[in-house]
């Protein structure tokens, strides 16, 4: 595994909807104070910090402009928000070019859902060339519920690990957070 600092932090969808309240992730005590300490690391070493917003429609727990959409951590000066309609955070984004403008070649990721649009950004930052670390305690995502005749509930904790898994062997997952380091490359 490689083990070289990383030169880019993207924080997924930390949207109150998501990380507050009664329809939080089960994880979202543990996801933000990871978040919060990944924020820091990156923000000390100076690399790119990148926030992905999703733009719910209509009547979603993060519908454009509610409370549910905003961000939850204060994005600073220098930092990227970037909007999106999609799980996919470089499609339709100008993510990718702001990255290599930047000098990224590694990129750590966190944020919810790990299934979805965590999954889906880490997967797309493969396909177009970027080393991914995912830490295992900076990401979050909900229950499955139980399906008749399918299965029984499935935890929250097993879907954010099966989600690392199907993402292969290309993608780093480290156990803390604390485990990522961050500098210019």
């Amino acid at each position: 595994m490689n083990t070289s600092p990383v030169q880019a932090l993207i924080v997924v969808d930390m949207q109150s909807a998501f990380v507050t309240g009664t329809g939080a992730v089960p994880d979202a005590p543990r996801v933000l104070d990871r978040t919060a300490a990944l924020l820091k690391a990156a923000r000390d070493a100076g690399v790119l910090v990148v926030h992905l917003q999703n733009d719910g429609p209509p009547g979603a727990d993060d519908e454009t402009g509610t409370p549910g959409w905003q961000l939850h951590f204060p994005y600073e000066e220098g930092e990227l928000v970037l909007h999106k309609t999609v799980d996919d955070g470089f499609e339709e984004n100008p993510l990718a070019e702001r990255l290599r403008e930047a000098g990224a070649e590694g990129l750590a990721i966190c944020g919810v859902q790990s299934e979805m649009c965590v999954g889906a950004t880490a997967r797309a930052a493969l396909e177009q060339g970027f080393r991914v670390v995912m830490p295992h305690d900076a990401h979050a995502t909900y229950d499955i519920p139980a399906a008749e005749g399918i299965s029984g509930l499935v935890p929250a904790a097993m879907v954010s690990r099966v989600a690392e898994w199907a993402l292969g062997d290309e993608v780093e997952v480290v156990a803390e957070a604390a485990d990522v380091e961050f500098g210019k490359g």
